[in-house]
């Protein structure tokens, strides 16, 4: 029986030869590749600067670390996302305020974004979902008319556009590499920013709260000084991470192309299927697919059908259910409850993600197009 894993790094002999010269050198932290990594990544967004980390959580939280005041520490982001993103709202002291998404592009609702707006606010997050944008028009105008921060969570829409300008270059942005994502370091995150004191404030938290890091000391006349100008943690990206980073870093619009080549084929079979609702491309948007991310139209049988895809060898999953308002934690701490974010609850009950990488071979497209018939029928008949 064929076999389709939902996601597969694109790794060579590329990324292992840069990574042996980094092993061979003998400098595996903070270096050169580090600083490279970094001023590609700037200039692939479109910022004046990128700051690596070692997750697109601690680059969140240290974004929102960057903009949070006494008076202020109210975050308002979509529900219908990974917990990561609410967590580090907490982490960086601040209250995470969920709002609710629309049905169509699945990202966040503005008109309700705008309800949650209070005199607390400090910021908005929001959550590029599978690789497609937010109304970042909208989102700006909010933002520039209640004085508020944004901070895009980008981890899922590396590469992606709105209005031919790249997320992760209107706010504050923060990147994941993890091996699911667009291009991969293994573990790792990017802030990007315009803003050179926030620059200046990530580098300085991620490494213990030291400003200038081993390989900035080595040319000086006392590299051995360190001195600390606040607690920091060590968010660090390693340079062997970063190496990894520098060769994906060439290969990403290729592979994004590879992305949305799937994604195009897959709408157009899905298009003609009753019961499935096929991912909706907002016209302003391009959309760089790290998930592909259907809809079934009767979410009682959602369950019943990912298992009759894993069932025959396509590995399906679900992102998100449930939303995080629901999570455990977040329900308790804050008092929420079924319907208090009715289109978020009805999405996170209905999507289904399918197998998306660049690799994925024509054979492998069609069988996935194909279970999704058979699974279809099967559940019909449950």
């Amino acid at each position: 029986m064929m076999k389709v894993p939902l996601c597969r790094p694109a790794i060579d002999e590329k990324e292992l030869n840069l990574v042996r010269e980094v092993l061979e050198s003998g400098w595996l932290a903070h270096g050169p590749k580090v600083k490279q990594f970094e001023e590609m990544f700037a200039e692939y967004v479109g910022t004046k600067y990128a700051v690596s980390l070692n997750s697109c959580a601690a680059a969140l939280q240290v974004a929102i670390m960057s903009e949070r005041s006494e008076s202020r520490k109210e975050v308002i982001l979509p529900s219908f996302t990974f917990p990561a993103s609410a967590n580090a709202i907490m982490n960086a002291g601040c209250t995470p305020i969920f709002a609710d998404i629309r049905s169509d592009t699945l990202n966040i609702d503005i008109e309700d974004l705008e309800r949650k707006i209070t005199p607390r606010t400090v910021a908005v997050m929001p959550v590029h979902f599978a690789g497609q944008s937010c109304d970042m028009d909208g989102i700006m105008k909010l933002a520039d008319q209640y004085d508020l921060e944004v901070v895009e969570d980008s981890a899922e829409a590396i590469g992606s556009t709105w209005n031919g300008r790249r997320t992760g270059s209107f706010g504050i942005g923060c990147f994941s590499f993890y091996p699911t994502k667009n291009i991969t370091t293994g573990e790792g995150g990017m802030v990007t920013t315009n803003d050179e004191s926030v620059a200046k404030y990530v580098k300085t938290v991620r490494g213990h709260g030291i400003s200038t890091g081993a390989h900035d000391r080595a040319s000086s006349d006392t590299p051995w000084a360190r001195v600390a100008t606040m607690p920091g943690y060590n968010f660090r990206m390693s340079e062997i991470a970063a190496a990894i980073g520098i060769v994906q870093m060439g290969k990403l619009d290729d592979l994004n192309r590879k992305r949305r080549t799937i994604a195009e084929y897959f709408s157009r079979e899905f298009s003609k299927i009753d019961g499935v609702l096929p991912p909706v491309e907002h016209a302003n948007a391009s959309h760089s697919y790290q998930m592909y991310v259907i809809q079934v139209e009767d979410e009682k049988k959602r369950d019943s059908f990912v298992r009759s895809l894993r069932e025959r060898g396509v590995e399906a999953s679900v992102h998100f259910y449930p939303a995080v308002h629901l999570h455990d934690f977040y329900a308790q701490i804050y008092g929420y409850d079924e319907g208090d974010l009715p289109v978020t609850e009805m999405v996170s009950k209905r999507v289904v993600t399918l197998p998306m990488f660049p690799t994925m071979t024509e054979e492998q497209s069609r069988f996935v197009v194909e279970s999704v018939k058979d699974s279809l029928e099967h559940v019909k008949r449950l």
